[in-house]
């Protein structure tokens, strides 16, 4: 389907005044083999930013800047994971789940960025492989969720061409320790974060507002990809290799207006088509070459090759969606206006709630990537008030989403997109990068002062859901009780 088509279907099809689509029906069973995770990542949960030999990352670095994070903290102790992840597998076990996808922090692997091997950050993965493996838990890692470290950030991060070359490094040490007892890899997650909140508008470490250092930073982390990959399947051959990107597909403001369907389009290949062509098609978008500042995207003879190498799954990260119109004439490149839904239910981070986005968008990248697909994070923020007498968090509001985005995917799969499991983000209430502890999204509250794990109602739903899809047996989802039949 062209960008033109998938605009065109969206306009006919959705009415943006309204929000979620209200469906809690479950159309047709997930099969038992269905993966079903929670998912974190190092930084915002592992704490011990100075043990065993860990250096500084750029999250680090930024957390120390006056003003960078919302409520001033840091991820110092976060959730103190590092030394609490034997009774957090045991958790996420209890709670019925089939996997844990987690991610692996670069400065405890390699401090120097490039070079020395640090046996003790290996030592941990490796435990808390074999400790998810002993419970049961299948283990999917991430090899990069933000935490560059800050050495090669002085070098220049991402836009210089040797990180892609270090981070390759680093891979190969990972996976030639651990192998192909992690079910999966990812080499990247989110990369659009790295390079348009981290090198573009300065809203994520490490703070930089120079857009000609974006583009820099989106061909060398894609670089990165491709660099890794061969050295991942040859120490772990077995093991299943892919990327995690990060989508928030756009729909007209006005369904039918041309020009904000051609708002959704210019939305889509600027966010969205800068990283999917050159893994998919091995090229970027003409549009996007066409409209690079500077000296545009570095690329070499053979780079695109080694980006578009084949991939075993593909991860989708999914909160929400945007409405979009054409900014008025005279903007850069792409010149689109993004808008609030009024009138629709939004989390606490002001995302509008419309699972409906999901169920498209997981149908467009089948049809266009056609490889297995993995929602490797998807959940809501929400502000938690609402607690019973026995001290449980009455979360019904981060249960309807989950349930309703769920159903989102089974609609996905009826439509033919091959989607084989669902990570819930989060396990816990962790530190949010620039929100700091400000944000919960955890289906299990933390006590930050006690560090105490209180699971939510949210996480009892979910674990009774998961149990029941284990079981071939989940087919419908009650609007009232939440209760899964």
């Amino acid at each position: 389907m062209s960008d033109a088509d998938r605009a065109y279907d969206r306009a006919s099809t959705h009415d943006p005044a309204h929000g979620v689509d209200g469906v809690d029906r479950v159309d047709g069973v997930f099969p038992p083999d269905f993966l079903w995770g929670a998912a974190t990542s190092s930084f915002q949960i592992e704490g011990s930013t100075t043990a065993d030999g860990r250096s500084p990352s750029i999250w680090d670095t930024f957390c120390a800047t006056p003003g960078a994070i919302l409520d001033g903290s840091d991820g110092t102790t976060a959730c103190d994971h590092y030394r609490r992840w034997a009774d957090d597998l045991d958790l996420i076990a209890e709670l019925g789940f089939a996997a844990y996808r987690f991610s692996i922090a670069w400065p405890r692997v390699v401090p120097g960025g490039r070079g020395t091997v640090n046996a003790a950050g290996l030592d941990f993965y490796e435990r808390l492989v074999d400790g998810a493996l002993a419970r049961g838990l299948t283990p999917h890692a991430t090899l990069y969720h933000w935490d560059l470290p800050q050495v090669l950030e002085d070098d220049g991060g991402w836009t210089n061409r040797d990180t892609a070359s270090a981070f390759a490094d680093y891979a190969e040490a990972v996976a030639a320790r651990l192998g192909d007892r992690v079910a999966a890899y990812a080499t990247l997650n989110e990369p659009w974060c790295s390079a348009f909140l981290g090198y573009d508008y300065g809203e994520h470490a490490p703070g930089r507002r120079e857009p000609e250092a974006r583009q820099r930073a989106v061909h060398h982390l894609l670089l990165a990809h491709g660099f890794a990959l061969p050295r991942l399947r040859a120490h772990a051959g077995r093991s299943r290799h892919g990327i995690v990107l990060n989508f928030t597909p756009a729909y007209p403001l006005r369904p039918h207006d041309h020009l904000d369907q051609e708002a959704v389009r210019r939305h889509e290949t600027y966010n969205h088509d800068v990283f999917l062509a050159p893994l998919f098609e091995g090229s970027y978008p003409s549009e996007v070459l066409d409209h690079a500042i500077g000296g545009g995207y570095p690329i070499e003879h053979g780079d695109m090759q080694l980006i578009s190498a084949p991939l075993d799954f593909l991860g989708v990260n999914y909160y929400t969606r945007c409405l979009v119109s054409l900014a008025p004439s005279g903007g850069a490149w792409p010149a689109v206006t993004t808008h609030r839904s009024e009138g629709a239910e939004h989390t606490a981070m002001q995302w509008e709630v419309y699972p409906d986005a999901l169920r498209d968008l997981l149908v467009d990248l089948h049809r266009r990537a056609n490889l297995p697909l993995y929602v490797t994070e998807n959940g809501a923020a929400y502000h938690d008030q609402s607690v019973d007498g026995a001290g449980v968090i009455q979360d019904h509001d981060r249960w309807e989403y989950y349930k309703r985005h769920i159903a989102a995917v089974a609609r996905a799969r009826a439509a033919g997109a091959d989607v084989r499991g669902y990570f819930a983000w989060s396990l816990l209430d962790n530190f949010e990068w620039a929100y700091g502890y400000t944000k919960r999204f955890g289906i299990v509250h933390v006590d930050y002062d006690t560090q105490a794990r209180t699971p939510k109602l949210s996480a009892t739903l979910l674990s009774e859901a998961v149990r029941a899809a284990a079981r071939g047996v989940l087919n419908d989802v009650n609007p009232v009780t939440g209760r899964t039949v």
